[in-house]
């Protein structure tokens, strides 16, 4: 009798475009008894799974939750012990507020072997999508990546440290605080500071708004801009214009 050994990979799928993911993470899927991917993920990389896997959604859209995440702990460790290998498919890099490693310890102590295969960040790549830069020299000597929404639905306390500093700023999950976020900036004299906002990035369907903190919001509302998308503040927005060609002409040619 052939015994399945209960385990998890936790895979980083990338931040959308499907070609950003990587062989180990096709790899992973292609071995998967049970898959388990949220509502980030590009869904045609489901095309990978074998036809025997059982392929589950336990993702989130527009605040609706097809499984909480103590549901979906219970989920991994059930089906592990039933079929063997689950892989918990993630948008971007499950490490990156992605709650991979909750879901490691979880699992853990119910004896599943567990497994993580990082994936392109959306912090990183999305930005670079667009031709901006996270540093540059006489532009930004670091950044930070934020989450504008903690687990008790307040703005960081982050987001104040980092509009204090010349470091360039990224803000994952932050369109529901976008005005408060205008209001820490502006409290540090930074209404001209540069910011992008860009939603659905890497994807076909990508939109971007470029502004200054004093009339972001309007450009948001004007061109109709919502989640998921991701914040960019710094000087580097500037160097958009400059690398943006150079970028299509990459994609457009490979």
């Amino acid at each position: 009798m052939n015994v399945l050994t209960p385990k998890l990979t936790v895979v980083g799928a990338g931040p959308g475009d499907e070609d950003l993911i990587t062989l180990k993470a096709i790899k992973a899927i292609e071995s998967a008894n049970v898959i388990l991917y949220d509502a980030l993920i590009n869904e045609s990389l489901l095309k990978y799974a074998s036809q025997d896997a059982e392929l589950i959604f336990v993702g989130k859209r527009r605040g609706c939750y097809a499984y909480q995440q103590e549901q979906i702990n219970d989920l991994i460790v059930a089906k592990a012990k039933e079929k063997g290998h689950v892989v918990r498919l993630k948008g971007g890099d499950p490490f990156i507020f992605g709650r991979g490693a909750e879901e490691i310890d979880y699992v853990r102590q119910f004896g599943l072997e567990t497994f993580m295969v990082p994936g392109i960040s959306s912090s990183l790549a999305v930005p670079a999508y667009q031709g901006i830069p996270l540093t540059k020299r006489g532009a930004s000597e670091s950044f930070w990546v934020i989450t504008g929404t903690t687990k008790e639905h307040k703005i960081s306390g982050d987001v104040a440290l980092a509009a204090k500093s010349t470091a360039t700023v990224v803000i994952l999950m932050g369109m529901g605080k976008l005005d408060k976020i205008v209001e820490i900036f502006s409290a540090e004299n930074k209404q001209d500071a540069h910011i992008a906002i860009i939603q659905n990035g890497t994807r076909a369907d990508e939109k971007v708004g470029i502004g200054r903190i004093y009339n972001i919001e309007a450009i948001v509302k004007e061109q109709e801009l919502a989640n998921p998308a991701i914040i960019i503040i710094g000087d580097v927005v500037k160097e958009r214009a400059v690398l943006s060609s150079i970028a299509s002409e990459v994609m457009n040619n490979g």
